[in-house]
């Protein structure tokens, strides 16, 4: 039979990978605007989605961010968002892309 003693370092569930994902956001034009800063770093839960990342921007920016996010695009990593249940990883980088007027 084997006990841990005072020194011993005794691993838990909760202990392994529960720390949150840090996510660098990227604004670009009106939503930089709207955002009030052109980068931000969020933390969320390590199985967060792209979905749980913008929730999380709506309610650090509810003013003027929530409408533009709802016509936004999104780049995870350089690559186009087209299912928003996509996971973050931790050092991912999220680019928010609002509507671009243009010809």
């Amino acid at each position: 039979m084997s006990t841990a003693g005072p020194g011993d370092a005794v691993e838990t569930p909760h202990d392994t990978d529960q720390r949150p994902a840090t996510v660098l956001v990227r604004y670009f034009a009106s939503a930089r605007a709207a955002a009030g800063v052109e980068t931000e770093v969020v933390r969320v839960p390590p199985s967060a989605s792209v979905a749980d990342v913008i929730g999380h921007l709506r309610t650090a920016h509810p003013d003027r961010l929530p409408r533009i996010l709802d016509a936004a695009s999104f780049l995870l990593d350089g690559i186009a968002v087209r299912d928003l249940t996509r996971p973050v990883s931790d050092g991912a980088e999220l680019d928010v892309l609002p509507p671009f007027a243009g010809g």
